[in-house]
C-alpha cells in the first residue's frame, strides 16, 4: 500500500494535528511492550501523570485515557452530569458544534451561544455573552459552561480566564469545561490559575505524538460533582483511574507504547522550558500571519486579540475553492495543509506551525502555498515568502 505518492523528500505534514512525529519519540515508542501491571510500568505511570500535571499546570488529577480527543469530551461530560442536564455551550468553530453534538447524543440539554452567521467562526469566546446568559439563570439550571480554547477550525484562541472570571461574576455554580485539543503543549494554558474544572486534551497536536491518547484533568469540584453525576460510564469514569493512578497503573490496558511516546515528549518540552515552548510558537505564528498579510489575504480569526499560535486560517477571495488550492499545493509540492470545515469548507484553509517544526520549514509550507495559489490564479498583493523570511531574521529565536 502506498501511502505518498510522491517519490522522494519528507512530506510536509502543516495541517494543524495530527503535527509531525520527532524522530525521538518514534524511537521510543518502537522498543519492546511491557507488562503493564509490572513493576516497570509503575514507574513509567507515575512519570508520565506527574509530567502531565506540569503540563497542565495544575496539582490535581490527570486521566490519561486510550482514546482521541473525542473520548476524552464524552468523558468530561459523562463523569460530572447528569441525564437532561443543561449545559451553555460556546460556539466558536467546527469543534465546538462537534462537542455540542455529542452532548446532546449524550441526552443533555445543550444551549449554544455565539455570533450571528459567520462572524461566530471569525472571534473568540464572548464572555459577556456567557455572564448575561448566567446572571439570567437565577434558578441555577445551568450545570457546566464549555468552551474550546484553541479552536483548531478557525485559529481563533479564547480568553479563557475571561470567561472563569464572568462565571464568578455572576456568583453561578456551572462548571466550567475546556477543550484545549489542539492547545495544549503550544499555547498557554494554566488549569489551575484559570480555575478549570476539566480540561480536554490530545496527543496529536503540541505534544508531538500519533493520535491514540487523551486526557482529563481535574478540579477538585468536578470530582465532587463526579460523585453524584448519572450519565451512564464505564469506560471513562474516574474514580477508578483516580485510585490506580496513584500507584502509576491503570484499570484496563493503557498504550503502552504511547505512553513511552508520552514520556519522551513531556521530557523535550519541560527540558525547553513551557515558556519558551509558548514564545516559539507565537514567534512561528506571526512569522505566518506576515506572509498572509503580504498575499493581501483575509485571515479567519478577524481579532488579533485572540490570533491562534497554533494554526492559520487562511480565506480565498470569493469564488476560489480553497480545497481546490489545497490540492494542487499537495500535487505539486508535497505539502498537505488543513481543509475548511463545517460552514467555511471552500472558503479558507488551515496552516499548521506547531509542535516539531522550525523556521525554515515554515518557510517552505509559505513557498508552497505561494506557488499554488498563483498556479491556481490567485492573484496575490505581495511576496508572504520575502515576508516571513524578513521577520524570522528581525526576530531571532530564543536559543539556549
Amino acid at each position: 500500500m502506498q501511502l505518498d505518492a510522491h517519490p522522494s523528500g519528507r512530506h510536509f505534514l502543516q495541517i494543524p494535528g495530527p503535527s509531525p512525529v520527532p524522530d525521538r519519540i518514534l524511537r521510543a515508542m518502537s522498543l519492546p511492550t511491557i507488562d503493564h501491571r509490572g513493576p516497570e510500568f509503575g514507574q513509567l505511570g507515575l512519570k508520565v501523570l506527574g509530567d502531565m500535571q506540569t503540563i497542565f499546570q495544575t496539582r490535581h488529577p490527570v486521566i490519561i485515557y486510550p482514546a482521541s480527543g473525542t473520548g476524552a469530551w464524552e468523558a468530561a461530560l459523562a463523569n460530572v452530569l447528569s441525564p437532561g442536564d443543561h449545559v451553555l455551550m460556546y460556539e466558536t468553530g467546527h469543534f465546538a458544534f462537534l462537542w455540542t453534538k455529542l452532548a446532546k447524543r449524550l441526552g443533555l440539554q445543550a444551549e449554544v451561544l455565539t455570533l450571528p452567521g459567520i462572524e461566530g467562526w471569525r472571534r473568540g469566546v464572548q464572555a459577556d455573552l456567557i455572564e448575561q446568559r448566567l446572571k439570567a439563570d437565577s434558578g441555577h439550571q445551568i450545570k457546566a459552561v464549555c468552551v474550546v480554547h484553541n479552536e483548531t477550525s478557525t485559529g481563533v484562541t479564547s480568553d479563557i480566564r475571561a470567561v472563569r472570571a464572568a462565571i464568578d461574576r455572576c456568583k453561578h455554580p456551572a462548571l466550567l469545561l475546556v477543550d484545549t485539543i489542539s492547545g495544549l503543549a503550544g499555547a498557554d494554558y494554566r488549569h489551575d490559575e484559570w480555575g478549570v474544572d476539566v480540561s480536554i486534551s490530545g496527543s496529536q497536536k503540541g505534544l508531538m505524538l500519533p493520535p491514540g491518547i487523551s486526557f482529563n484533568a481535574l478540579s477538585p469540584k468536578a470530582i465532587e460533582a463526579s460523585k453524584h453525576a448519572q450519565l451512564p460510564k464505564s469506560f471513562w469514569a474516574w474514580d477508578e483511574m483516580i485510585e490506580m493512578n496513584k500507584t502509576g497503573y491503570f484499570p484496563y490496558t493503557p498504550s503502552t507504547n504511547l505512553l513511552y511516546g508520552l514520556s519522551e515528549a513531556c521530557d523535550m518540552i519541560l527540558a525547553e522550558g513551557l515558556p519558551q515552548v509558548f514564545s516559539r510558537h507565537q514567534r512561528w505564528a506571526a512569522g505566518v500571519r506576515a506572509a498572509v498579510t503580504a498575499w493581501g489575504l483575509p485571515i479567519q480569526c478577524a481579532d488579533p486579540a485572540v490570533y491562534s499560535p497554533i494554526l492559520t486560517g487562511v480565506m480565498t477571495p470569493e469564488g476560489v475553492d480553497a480545497d481546490a488550492v489545497r490540492q494542487v499545493i499537495y500535487q505539486r509540492f508535497d505539502c498537505s495543509l488543513g481543509t475548511g470545515l463545517g460552514k467555511v469548507k471552500g472558503r479558507m484553509f488551515r496552516m499548521g506551525h506547531l509542535g516539531d517544526s522550525n523556521d525554515l520549514t515554515l518557510v517552505a509550507m509559505v513557498a508552497g502555498c505561494e506557488m499554488g495559489l498563483k498556479i491556481a490564479g490567485v492573484k496575490l498583493a505581495g511576496s508572504g515568502v520575502q515576508a516571513i523570511m524578513d521577520h524570522f531574521s528581525a526576530h531571532a529565536a530564543g536559543l539556549k
